[in-house]
C-alpha cells in the first residue's frame, strides 16, 4: 500500500549504515542511501521525532548453510555514517541479530515514547531492513518503509523484499513522499 499517512508518533529507524558495511558492494550506492537517510533524519528531528540509528556488532549463533561470521571487527567497523549526523537525542542500538529488536531493548524505548508507527531505511533490504520490518510489525507497530534509503547485497533480494514482503508488512514510499507528509503537519 502506498505510503498514505504518518502517525502522530512515528519513529525513524535506521539500520546498519556503518563504517563496515557501507563497504560491501550493493545494488545502490551506499552513498546515496546514506544521504537519503541523513535527509530524512534530519527532518525527523526537526519535527522532534524520535530517530533510531542501529548497527551491528555480531550474529546470531546457530548453525546455517551459509556461514556468516563476522569474527574480529575490525576498529571502527560499527561506527555510524557521518552522513546521519548522529545527534545526543538519538537513540543508538546495537544488535547482533538480523533484527533490530531482538536482544535489545528497543521495543521498550518505543513504547515509553509513544511510538506507534516506525519508518524503516538501511542495509540489507533482505536481511536487517526486513527482520525489523517483520518484528515491528508482529509487535503492533504500523510499519512504513522508505524503498529509495535502502540497498541489499543482491538485487533479487531487494526486489523480492520490495514487492512481495513490504507490502504484506507495512506502506512504502519514498523518502520525499515522507519529508512532504511530516511538513505537511506543520502547516
Amino acid at each position: 500500500m502506498p505510503l498514505t499517512t504518518l502517525d502522530p508518533k512515528t519513529a525513524l529507524v535506521v539500520i546498519d549504515l556503518q563504517t563496515g558495511i557501507a563497504a560491501l558492494p550493493g545494488v545502490h550506492p551506499i552513498a546515496d542511501i546514506a544521504k537519503k537517510a541523513g535527509a530524512l533524519a534530519a527532518v525527523f528531528r526537526r519535527h522532534g521525532l524520535p530517530v533510531v540509528l542501529v548497527n551491528v556488532t555480531g550474529g546470531a549463533p546457530g548453525r546455517t548453510e551459509q556461514q556468516r561470521r563476522l569474527g574480529e571487527l575490525p576498529q571502527g567497523w560499527a561506527d555510524l555514517l557521518p552522513e546521519l549526523d548522529q545527534q545526543p537525542s538519538d537513540l543508538t542500538v546495537t544488535k547482533k541479530t538480523w533484527g533490530a529488536f531482538p536482544g535489545t531493548d528497543l521495543e521498550a524505548q518505543l513504547r515509553q515514547a509513544g511510538v506507534t508507527q516506525i519508518v524503516l531505511c538501511g542495509v540489507a533490504t533482505s536481511i536487517g531492513v526486513e527482520s525489523t520490518a517483520r518484528e515491528a510489525y508482529a509487535l503492533g507497530f504500523n510499519v512504513s518503509l522508505a524503498l529509495d534509503a535502502m540497498t541489499d547485497l543482491s538485487a533479487e533480494a531487494h526486489a523480492n523484499s520490495v514487492e512481495r514482503i513490504f507490502p504484506r508488512l507495512g506502506e512504502t514510499g519514498v523518502v520525499a513522499d515522507f519529508i512532504t507528509l511530516l511538513d505537511q503537519r506543520s502547516v
